[in-house]
């Protein structure tokens, strides 16, 4: 197994066709040629630590409690069995690299892998060669921003918020590594099967790249998104609110006329990220496994650049929750198969069970997508829901969107024939059948919130988790 994410990597890929200029991922889109493309796959949350424990755990937020980045998983829900230890409890090797879990101590603790490469951070907890930057760590001190990142001349809620042309060299850069730990394990003799997970940080911010992958985008040719004037104004407030939250940002980068340069570097970010799988799949494809290994690639959600007057992810439309999502399964199904139905990432974790033969998980809120990968004109009866931290709610099926807010307030959309979801039908008596019939979908009970990470005090030289207020302590693993 090959298990391979894609951070905030939205549909703009060369086999998807949401971007509307050239966009250059020969890569990932020969990788779809080789299984199964599901161009209507939507993340189960609109932000990193949420979607990807939904992911690792095949249950929506509404049942884990995980609705957002500042909760950890492992300290408040320490009896949940992921995706890797599954594996490894079926006979497995699990071992990995890069962003799987959201890159927080809670979420990625080393107790639940065989084998995982951690990078290692300079002492003022910078990546240089990425630019990640790692407040979130409790073992790093915030320290002055080092001098040599390519500040676009933009900050706009953190030193995060950047893009730019680095000088490093590509093999020295975070994800060349963390692919290169990867295809070095593919090298190797394993005595039993593996679930091998490489995570991918590009185009996650700040997006610094070599100027090679930049120069594919020269400026005058970069196309920015469709835009409609006013455009929520038929949106409920609870939506309005949900967009205009990042609407500082937006125009910020308008007003410095950074709009443009801003995309080209996302692109160029796509394209860098899209190398390394490339680089991924030419280690596994000279490798002994490469013949009979399952392929899985999926991003957690998408990222809006000034559509619905947004700039950023969490929210609930078409730009941020519909995802790369691909499955190369060998002996099942055939190469080159594209399928429309509404899927869920929350559907990886079943569809790997029943796939790899491992034992069921009746728990799960997902299904598994083997019948569609089997007849990709399958047809599922249920939609796919979307959840924020807000507790609002998108549905979406083959055509239309509803989307739920939890005052009640809605919007849908009818997604064949209006792509860009800019006119919201919810008040349209010809279409009250679909809204109930989607609104049934809606979740009824919520997971109350597990506990802010705030709430445990973390030893990084046990890699343990300390309640505060019970004094419990939860176990992690070594020290990476």
């Amino acid at each position: 197994m090959l298990f391979i994410a894609v951070d905030d990597l939205r549909d703009w890929v060369g086999f998807m066709e949401g971007y509307k200029g050239k966009v250059h991922t020969p890569h990932m889109d020969e990788l779809a040629s080789r299984g199964t493309a599901f161009l209507n796959a939507h993340t189960a949350a609109p932000v990193c630590c949420p979607s990807r424990v939904a992911v690792m755990s095949g249950l929506l937020p509404s049942t884990s409690g995980i609705y957002n980045n500042g909760q950890w998983w492992k300290p408040n829900l320490p009896n949940l069995v992921t995706l890797p230890e599954h594996f490894r409890d079926n006979g497995y090797m699990a071992a990995g690299a890069g962003k799987i879990f959201h890159h927080t101590v809670g979420n990625n603790p080393p107790v639940i892998w065989d084998e995982f490469q951690r990078l290692v951070f300079n002492d003022d907890g910078f990546s240089r060669s990425s630019g990640r930057y790692l407040t979130l760590y409790p073992y790093t001190k915030r320290q002055p921003v080092p001098e040599e990142f390519p500040y676009s001349g933009i900050t706009l809620y953190s030193p995060e918020v950047d893009w730019g042309v680095l000088s490093k060299q590509e093999n020295e850069m975070d994800d060349y590594q963390t692919v290169k730990f990867c295809t070095d394990f593919l090298t190797r003799k394993h005595d039993k099967p593996f679930f091998l997970a490489c995570g991918i940080f590009h185009p996650h911010l700040p997006w610094y790249v070599p100027q090679k992958y930049l120069d594919l985008y020269p400026e005058d040719q970069v196309r920015l998104p469709e835009v409609l004037k006013n455009d929520l104004n038929d949106v409920p407030r609870a939506g309005q609110k949900m967009a205009l939250r990042k609407n500082q940002d937006l125009e910020k980068v308008r007003a410095a006329k950074k709009w443009k340069p801003a995309v080209a570097h996302y692109l160029a970010s796509v394209t860098y990220a899209d190398a390394r799988i490339g680089q991924l799949l030419k280690g596994l494809d000279k490798s002994s496994y490469g013949k009979n290994t399952i392929i899985v690639l999926w991003s957690d959600h998408g990222w809006h650049f000034g559509e619905k007057e947004h700039w950023h992810k969490r929210t609930l439309w078409e730009v941020c929750t519909r995802v790369p999502f691909i499955i190369v399964a060998p002996g099942v199904g055939k190469s080159k198969q594209v399928s429309n139905e509404p899927v869920s990432l929350i559907d990886i974790f079943p569809t790997l069970i029943e796939l790899c033969g491992l034992t069921k998980k009746p728990e799960l809120d997902g299904v598994s997508l083997v019948p569609v990968i089997k007849n990709p004109n399958f047809l599922r009866k249920e939609p796919v829901i979307t959840m924020s931290e807000e507790r609002h709610t998108s549905v979406v099926d083959h055509r239309y969107r509803l989307i739920r807010y939890n005052d009640g307030t809605e919007e849908l959309y009818d997604r064949k024939n209006d792509s860009n979801e800019w006119k919201n039908r919810a008040a349209d008596p010809a279409l009250n059948t679909v809204k109930e019939r989607l609104a049934r979908f809606v979740p009824q009970k919520w997971a109350p919130p597990v506990l802010s990470k705030k709430a445990f005090q973390f030893n990084p030289k046990t890699y343990t988790w300390k309640n505060k207020k019970t004094g419990r302590i939860i176990e992690g693993g070594q020290t990476p």
